[in-house]
């Protein structure tokens, strides 16, 4: 359910987006980016600050990380997790911040799948071991991501009601925190990824082989999230488009699954590419992932977001304004600069909002920033 709002904004980058009940203020994200700083998946003050200062530069909305629906769908230990519901307080705190900042806040509910148990990536990548807290990771088929990673289990019925379940448990969680959208985390080669794509699914059960099969998981999960999520809340969900590697998953199948998440409830499809085979020969450039979400856009109806490579104020505002996606999610750009979205609308000559404590360092007939609420109708 996509309804854009033009408020004399000049620049669509700066123009409202409505999806269900939730209004952005604006088409620019902060994309879910791990920071491998939990112990047990508790978040931590450095995620309040992190997703803080990221919801004080002006950005739309804020992406909370990958967060495991069980402890073995983490990457590495320090993953941030919503398996448990004494997770809940502390995402709390942060969800209120957010709003106090005028910022739509989500979270994107993940299983790592055949790439879990691995070290904090800081210092090096490797296979964590049982005597320090390693687990034995699942997935659709027992084929190992690369040699550095284990060789997993594969799934059996239970295990996969157990996963879908996981999910379903996770919502209720992030409903409890106060969120306003959840994204459930089909990219980049983890678990619900791995199901999509021959290349890590070998199944020959209802599970693998045919499209439908393949699709049948993600498909499954998505439905369970939306019957435990508010119906006046949208649902995103993040999908690699393509393996870019031969016989892998690709567009042509993303288009076709974009039209099946529309009919189960999904309201946003969050676009990225690859992450499914670690020899994947990946064509980076600005913006090159920026086709994929406007094909699906176009041949579905369904809105999209657009991330990869996006770095300046007038090639994220020429994505929206050309109808090309309906979002802007930046990560790296964030990073280096978290108050990129007012520097952005001052270099296209549009009023940012500031934090009140920071507008006397703003540009003329800047506003004050006022805080949302979340939307409890049903």
């Amino acid at each position: 359910m996509r309804k854009i709002i033009h408020l004399f904004m000049s620049h669509p980058l700066f123009s409202p987006l409505q999806l269900r009940s939730v209004v952005f203020a604006n088409r620019i994200g902060v994309s879910p980016m791990c920071q491998y700083s939990s112990v047990d998946g508790f978040a931590t003050d450095w995620h309040l600050v992190h997703l803080g200062s990221r919801a004080q530069g002006g950005a739309g909305l804020v992406i909370v990380e990958a967060s495991a629906v069980v402890p073995e769908g983490r990457i590495s230990s320090g993953d941030l997790g919503i398996w448990k519901d004494e997770h809940v307080p502390a995402l709390q705190r942060i969800v209120s911040f957010l709003h106090s900042q005028g910022v739509r806040a989500g979270i994107q509910l993940a299983h790592a799948g055949r790439k879990g148990s691995m070290s904090v990536p800081f210092v090096e990548e490797r296979l964590l071991q049982p005597a320090e807290g390693g687990w034995q990771p699942v997935a659709p088929s027992a084929l190992a991501f690369s040699p550095t990673y284990a060789v997993p289990k594969a799934l059996d019925q239970a295990g996969i009601d157990a996963v879908i379940e996981a999910f379903r448990q996770a919502t209720r969680r992030a409903n409890t925190a106060g969120f306003d959208f959840v994204e459930i985390h089909a990219a980049h080669g983890y678990l619900l990824h791995q199901f999509l794509s021959p290349l890590a699914n070998q199944r020959t059960d209802v599970y693998g082989g045919s499209f439908e099969n393949r699709t049948r998981l993600v498909l499954q999960v998505v439905d369970a999230v939306r019957a435990e999520w508010p119906a006046h809340l949208p649902l995103f969900i993040r999908i690699s488009a393509t393996d870019w590697a031969a016989g892998g998953w690709n567009i042509d199948e993303s288009v076709q699954l974009a039209r099946l998440f529309r009919e189960h409830g999904v309201d946003l499809v969050d676009v990225s590419s690859g992450g499914q085979v670690s020899d994947a020969k990946i064509p980076v450039a600005p913006g090159f992932q920026v086709e994929f979400a406007t094909r699906i856009r176009l041949e579905t109806g369904i809105s999209t977001a657009a991330v990869g490579l996006i770095t300046d104020a007038a090639q994220a505002n020429a994505i929206v304004a050309q109808d090309e996606a309906d979002l802007v999610l930046l990560g790296r750009e964030l990073l280096r600069d978290p108050n990129w979205p007012v520097h952005a609308a001052h270099e296209l000559g549009e009023p940012a909002s500031w934090p009140p404590q920071y507008i006397r360092a703003a540009p003329r007939h800047s506003p004050a920033r006022t805080p949302v609420t979340r939307p409890e109708h049903a």
